[in-house]
């Protein structure tokens, strides 16, 4: 499966997002009764509230903020990880896409992300918007063709065609006998992690485990050997 893709010309990315603000009461006044429309929306409990739903923010890009991307690829045998992060977010975004124009704007490049079509490419667009830059081209997907797009989805892989559930990395990592990326936290603790704990590090680490297994399940679809220790570096 998927033999003709080049793992060289593959960056496999991740992000983390958080809420905006560390709590609803700091919203700003103009996007508080904003979020109030799509709480109302997202409410499942009678004692949902607004406030009470104000974790999940930073899953939708008009209310949260990315506060690191970590990426990596295939180069020499070896897989090398590295990462912008910070709470510089127009920064961060900034030299991502300074790195995405200087070395992967030619057309034999691809990016890969798990979930990646529905949540880190028009996350990581839409923020970059948000924040007055313009895209690079390997993201600016206006006018082009479903075979342009040069976006390849682990878990939309994984669906052969079924598009009725959501398979999570965790679960395919286990299904194919890779060390998990969830042994310390998992997506809905980083925005604790973030206003509460502030350990930036710690959610840089969980970023990098999550794109050194979208990578390693790559080499299963393709029915390749894993990556040892030895062959990961962070750079």
């Amino acid at each position: 499966m998927l033999n003709y893709i080049k793992l060289d010309k593959v960056l496999f990315l991740d992000i983390e997002t958080v809420p905006m603000c560390a709590t609803y009461e700091e919203l700003p006044e103009r996007f508080m009764p904003l979020w109030d429309k799509k709480a109302a929306y997202l409410k499942k409990e009678e004692e949902d509230s607004p406030a009470s739903l104000f974790p999940r923010a930073g899953i939708y890009a008009e209310f949260g903020k990315v506060v690191c991307i970590s990426f990596g690829m295939l180069i020499d045998g070896n897989f090398r990880i590295k990462s912008f992060f910070g709470d510089d977010e127009k920064a961060l975004l900034t030299d991502f896409a300074n790195l995405l124009e200087s070395k992967f704007s030619s057309k034999e490049f691809l990016l890969c992300a798990h979930n990646g079509k529905e949540f880190d490419f028009p996350y990581l667009s839409r923020r970059m918007l948000i924040n007055g830059m313009s895209l690079p081209e390997i993201l600016d997907l206006a006018g082009k063709k479903p075979w342009e797009v040069p976006h390849l989805d682990t878990m939309e892989l994984w669906k052969f065609g079924d598009f009725k559930n959501y398979t999570s990395l965790e679960l395919l990592t286990a299904v194919f006998d890779i060390p998990t990326p969830k042994d310390d936290i998992d997506g809905s603790q980083v925005g604790e992690v973030y206003w509460q704990e502030k350990d930036l590090e710690r959610i840089v680490k969980y970023c990098q485990k999550d794109v050194l297994s979208i990578a390693q399940l790559f080499l299963r679809y393709q029915n390749k050997p894993l990556l040892t220790e030895e062959q990961v570096l962070i750079v």
